[in-house]
């Protein structure tokens, strides 16, 4: 009986100052629910976006040599290289890849500025697949099989400071920083890349470690480090504990990139709570609309209620039928607001309409991934929380009499 009357009652055609506020909360449910869902769409594209980069570029462990006095970003001193150790982190069934590199602070001279930067050496077999997707100009290094690469690749940020081009030359001294004079060599530029990380391309050059390893006269088997690139992301932390406390030698050690870059990692971690923030808020709205209109209907109704409390029904199901009528209406807005928030998303993933400025937010538009879990819990939340919400109000029945209701046209 309390379904019936609530159907009838919410597909009432009669035009009542209730229809008008009825459709009120449902825009207003709709734009709550669109916002939800495009604020976890944004902020897991964020997240998803960001992390690639930054792991892509620096893999998502490093074993280096152990520093009690360790600095992030530090040039590590060499250690000899360990197959033995190499078999093992290969093996392990998070790691994805291994990489030897080497870095280096180094200044670039051309012939109008000179910029301070990180050498980044790398051998033949490095997986190149991510800055080959970043160039804008150029080629990658090429690695002769003996001697070294004469080529280095560069970022934009660099080139429009140095006002340097593909193929122009540039003096590279190596700064060793024990005091010697920096010794200088002569490279063409082979690449141009831009990552959109300020903390990258304000910093990397890259180029072959044979050389980083020849002007600081290492044994030809030195190297500075290993990139571990990983299947899943989540295994990081635990992987680095396992490293540290069960395969690493005494003089190695294991950081994670998120150690390296707390201060991007840490922005990530902010937008999550931002997100939080605005689920709650528009969870909030959407209810304090709800709350509204039931009462509105209630007030309305108040003749309804009268006959049908005078006809013996009980408070508690003529609440049910208010309940119910808001459940309509609610669920009515979470549709719509799906339909919105799935279709602005689906937008924006494939038009990339809405850019931002790549160097506050480490990409040219705004990133989208949907996680349909989150939708559902989006859509079932709102649901369950506005349902159980609008008991409130509706406990404003008990407060009318029979008697009174009847007299109340």
């Amino acid at each position: 009986m309390t379904l019936f009357i609530a159907r009838r009652i919410a597909f009432n055609r009669e035009k009542t100052f209730s229809r008008f506020i009825i459709r009120i909360a449902i825009i207003a449910t709709t734009l709550s629910v669109a916002v939800m869902i495009l604020s976890t769409a944004l902020v897991n594209g964020f997240q998803k976006a960001v992390s690639e980069k930054i792991f892509n570029f620096w893999g998502h462990l490093h074993v280096e040599v152990y520093q009690p006095d360790y600095a992030p970003l530090s040039a590590p001193p060499p250690f000899l290289e360990n197959d033995s150790l190499l078999r093992v982190l290969r093996n392990l069934p998070q790691v994805s890849t291994v990489q030897a590199y080497a870095t280096q602070a180094v200044i670039l001279k051309s012939s109008s500025d000179l910029d301070g930067v990180i050498f980044k050496g790398v051998r033949h077999d490095y997986d190149w697949d991510y800055l080959r997707s970043y160039l804008i100009s150029g080629r990658l290094p090429a690695f002769p099989d003996s001697g070294y690469a004469d080529e280095i690749l560069i970022s934009a940020d660099m080139a429009q400071k140095l006002n340097l081009q593909v193929g122009n030359k540039v003096v590279v001294y190596f700064v060793s920083g024990s005091g010697q004079t920096p010794r200088p060599r002569v490279l063409k530029v082979s690449g141009i890349y831009r990552t959109g990380v300020q903390e990258y391309d304000h910093t990397y050059v890259v180029g072959d470690l044979r050389l980083l390893a020849r002007m600081n006269d290492w044994q030809p088997n030195e190297i500075g480090g290993y990139e571990i690139f990983l299947r899943d992301y989540h295994d990081m932390d635990r992987l680095n504990e396992l490293l540290y406390k069960q395969i690493l030698p005494q003089n190695l050690m294991s950081i994670t990139i998120r150690q390296i870059y707390p201060n991007i990692f840490d922005w990530l971690h902010l937008q999550t709570t931002n997100e939080w923030i605005i689920l709650v808020i528009m969870v909030i709205v959407a209810i304090i609309n709800m709350t509204t209109a039931i009462l509105i209907l209630i007030l309305e109704r108040t003749h309804m209620v009268g006959i049908l409390k005078a006809m013996g029904m009980q408070n508690r199901q003529i609440q049910m039928i208010f309940v119910r009528h808001a459940s309509f209406i609610l669920g009515m807005g979470i549709l719509l607001g799906n339909i919105a928030g799935l279709g602005l998303a689906w937008l924006q993933y494939t038009t990339h309409f809405f850019r931002l400025p790549e160097d506050v937010y480490y990409i040219a538009y705004a990133p989208i991934s949907i996680h349909y879990w989150q939708v559902i819990a989006v859509d079932v939340g709102t649901l369950l929380v506005g349902v159980m919400l609008l008991r409130i109000p509706a406990l404003i029945i008990r407060r009318i009499y029979p008697v009174q209701a009847l007299r109340f046209q």
